[in-house]
């Protein structure tokens, strides 16, 4: 099955514009294989360049624009691939869009800490950025012939996630093929970052916060566990932020006394990932975490949405130490939007204390008869 990414279309329209077009995304998500997409349709014209190999890293780490043409070679159109891997590459990149503003060159990276670092200052102005997910709903719903297909695909999602290989039936053993990626090779970039030297505490911090999907994660209590300080741990989260494992939703407070406002929630980038990081792909009916999942599921879609979409909106949870709760918050347009995520049938009762407070705001219910409206599809 042949998933179109849709940052696709959005990639080509920006072409030759006289700007670096840089693509972010986590490992094996798919992003060397939509360059070489787009490179397909020039031919000779194109060429592909990874930098994981040696030459090409040193071929590129010049600041003589004539030495970085030659090594380019003939064409109009250059992907770098893993840019990350060149030193300088931000300034070399922008010595190049300057001198040859007639060509594009494509840069992609799985580490943004690395890559963004190393490029938005040298190339501020003269970029186009785009982010590479695993598969979206919204995305797979393309290849159905119908929406009652992509409920019949929702538990697959829920337990096995939407990585290219999973979402596209290539990965024949699927709890084999997310346990591998699961492993240091997802996160590797952050292992390398500062030189890391401690692999298993990123798989056990990683298993906790797990556990936690749904919840408020304390620092402290996982520096606990875990036998290391506070900051040790803020810093392996930020590292697997970058590394495009996880994400968090911060707590929204404005007004209201006893609203939480220090501790976050994290989710994880693919539900596949966080799954196979706790061995648990038991049946959708066995679980005990599908509120937790379904949260995620709903959060890291509707994140992949906003992308597409360009809708620059702040996200939160909401929560008071009277544990009136809604699971998500969007600030916008001057109002705030909350959302309610039910897999189950359970009723909720707004919370009285954040519509009084928040004039003009509105809270919805997410279950599984209007998910797909929430997800744009």
């Amino acid at each position: 099955m042949i998933i179109e990414r849709s940052i696709k279309k959005e990639i080509e329209e920006q072409l030759f514009k006289g700007k670096v077009i840089i693509i972010y995304g986590p490992r094996r998500v798919g992003k060397t294989t939509l360059v070489k997409e787009i490179l397909g349709k020039y031919g000779d014209e194109g060429k592909y360049i990874n930098c994981d190999i040696l030459q090409n890293k040193q071929g590129l780490e010049s600041q003589d624009d004539k030495k970085l043409r030659d090594f380019l070679g003939t064409g109009k159109i250059f992907i770098i691939d893993e840019a990350q891997r060149v030193e300088n590459i931000g300034i070399n990149l922008k010595i190049l869009v300057d001198t040859y503003p007639d060509i594009q060159i494509i840069a992609t990276g799985s580490s943004s800490f690395d890559l963004s670092n190393k490029i938005n200052e040298p190339l501020t102005g003269r970029s186009f950025t785009f982010m590479l997910y695993p598969i979206s709903v919204s995305e797979m719903s393309t290849v159905y012939k119908n929406s009652q297909e992509i409920d019949t695909n929702l538990e697959n999602m829920l337990l096995f996630g939407s990585y290219p290989e999973i979402a596209s039936g290539t990965a024949i053993d699927k709890i084999g093929y997310l346990q591998e990626l699961s492993s240091n090779y997802l996160y590797k970039d952050a292992l390398e970052f500062e030189g890391l030297k401690k692999p298993e505490m990123i798989v056990k911090l990683l298993q906790l916060i797990a556990l936690q999907i749904g919840s408020e994660i304390s620092y402290n209590e996982l520096a606990v566990k875990l036998e290391t300080t506070r900051k040790t741990i803020m810093n392996y989260i930020y590292l697997l932020e970058q590394a495009f494992v996880i994400f968090r939703l911060p707590p929204f407070s404005r007004n209201i006394r006893n609203e939480i406002g220090r501790k976050n929630k994290i989710y994880f980038y693919d539900l596949g990932v966080r799954n196979a990081l706790i061995n648990s792909f038991d049946k959708i009916e066995n679980r005990n975490d599908i509120g937790g999942l379904w949260e995620n599921f709903l959060l890291i879609e509707r994140k992949k949405l906003m992308e597409k979409k360009k809708w620059y909106r702040n996200r939160y949870f909401w929560r008071t130490q009277d544990k009136e709760e809604i699971d998500y918050v969007e600030d916008y347009d001057g109002r705030l939007h909350g959302y309610e995520f039910k897999w189950g049938n359970k009723t909720y009762n707004i919370p009285k204390s954040f519509i009084d407070e928040y004039k003009n705001s509105d809270i919805s219910i997410v279950n599984r008869s209007n998910y797909k409206e929430f997800l744009g599809i």
